[in-house]
């Protein structure tokens, strides 16, 4: 009988890896966190810490009986998330969003993991994917932008990888911003004034839609729209869906209403990057464009057309599994119960669902090595809905938010939609109050 006590190893320190990392060695599991950086950065990544935020600083929803974003907060609030209190510690306004200040997000949780003694930190890059010893379990939570090296070995090993692509929004600095043709506000008056609104005529409206479709985009390599994530889509592609899309999308003025009282033709809206408000986030507007055509094309805006642009946006590739011919409900492999994957890599796509993995996973790896009950999450609650969305059969399959259509309807039909989603919400933080128990 080998008596060698349990030991977790994880593969990667974004929002997933960390999340795992956490909720194992704060347990008195011995747990290695081995992340490439600082050595190595993915082209994506510039920060040393662990849980960067690498396309938005928000964390979207954070109301669990309108939104399900909001409702898998509080599922993973009620379950102890690393990920979740650094938010609640260092977000910034930002209406109903939960929206943080980067750096003091990542600076939480690189000092908290840190700080535990039963957790080993290594900085070196894994190039092939790890066989479990006896003793130990493995998680790869190396995120869509997984290293070359171990992503081939990763689609050797499980039959196939598949891609998207996604982006990121650029930034500009709060006093650029001219505040005579821009005003605060959060639509429909809910939140505190957090948004900065940038406010664009008819005219203003199409000229800008027209630069967008006329823009030099950044190389890259050629890939099929469908690749292309929803919810992360390029201002210029979803434009060339039709004149009119991005006023009734990105730049809708619905629930917005000018200093004068009356709403304007469309409206982009800016939401703080920091803490401080000197920076501010181009709400909607990931984009490929080259960064001289992002400044012509968003300085034509009147209320940026002195804009200095902090960061400018950015594209790339992301990499996920073929979750359902591959894992398991509780995200370990259906050929190896020792070898776990979390994070985006699995097809959840967001980052709160993305940390959801990683604690799902850990959670399980617990049960076993602490032999307590094992914890089960049905569909009646988000985490448990996405839990089986990766591994049901699919061969469809895509990366997902959380949303409610994916949990498990009432029992009796509720027609009104806020109903219906309040009555969702309270059933599932039931069972995850129940869960938290164990």
């Amino acid at each position: 009988m080998n008596n060698t006590p349990e030991k977790v190893t994880v593969i990667g320190g974004g929002l997933a890896g960390s999340e795992a990392a956490y909720y194992l060695a704060s347990r008195g599991i011995e747990t290695v966190l081995i992340d490439m950086k600082p050595k190595k950065f993915s082209p994506a990544h510039e920060s040393e810490k662990f849980g960067e935020l690498v396309c938005s600083n928000s964390l979207k929803s954070n109301d669990p009986y309108s939104n399900a974003c909001g409702l898998l907060k509080e599922e993973m609030r009620l379950l102890g998330s690393l990920v979740i209190r650094a938010a609640d510690e260092t977000k910034v306004p930002a209406g109903a969003a939960l929206a943080v200040d980067r750096d003091l997000f990542s600076d939480y949780i690189t000092n908290r993991l840190r700080s535990l003694k039963t957790l080993t930190v290594l900085s070196e890059e894994v190039e092939t994917l790890p066989e479990p010893k006896e003793n130990e379990y493995v998680i790869v939570a190396t995120g869509p932008l997984t290293g070359e090296a171990l992503a081939a070995d990763i689609e050797k090993k499980t039959g196939g990888a598949l891609h998207f692509y996604d982006a990121s929004a650029p930034i500009v600095s709060a006093e650029s911003v001219d505040s005579e043709t821009s005003f605060t506000g959060d639509r429909y008056g809910k939140g505190t004034g957090d948004y900065i609104n940038c406010p664009l005529s008819k005219e203003e409206y199409y000229a800008f839609v027209e630069a967008l479709l006329s823009a030099e985009k950044a190389h890259l390599h050629e890939f099929d729209k469908r690749e292309i994530f929803e919810g992360c889509m390029p201002i210029e592609v979803m434009a060339s869906r039709g004149a009119d899309t991005l006023r009734y999308g990105t730049l809708k003025p619905v629930g917005l209403w000018g200093e004068d009282g009356k709403r304007p033709f469309a409206v982009l809206q800016l939401r703080k990057e920091n803490e401080f408000g000197t920076a501010y986030n181009l709400v909607g507007c990931q984009t490929n464009l080259k960064f001289a055509e992002q400044k012509r094309v968003f300085s034509m805006i009147p209320a940026l057309k002195n804009a200095e642009f902090l960061r400018y946006g950015v594209m790339h590739r992301n990499t996920y599994i073929q979750s359902p011919d591959v894992l398991n409900a509780d995200f370990s492999v259906k050929n190896n119960r020792r070898l776990f994957f979390a994070g985006q890599i699995t097809g959840v796509e967001g980052y709160v669902e993305s940390a959801a993995s990683g604690l799902l996973a850990a959670i399980h790896i617990a049960d076993e090595i602490l032999n307590r009950p094992t914890h089960v999450f049905d569909e009646q609650t988000v985490l448990g809905a996405l839990s089986r969305y990766i591994s049901t059969p699919n061969k469809d399959f895509q990366p997902m938010n959380a949303n409610f259509g994916i949990l498990a309807p009432m029992d009796k039909r509720i027609r009104d939609k806020k109903e219906r989603y309040r009555a969702l919400a309270e059933r599932s933080l039931s069972k995850i109050r129940e869960a938290a128990e164990i």
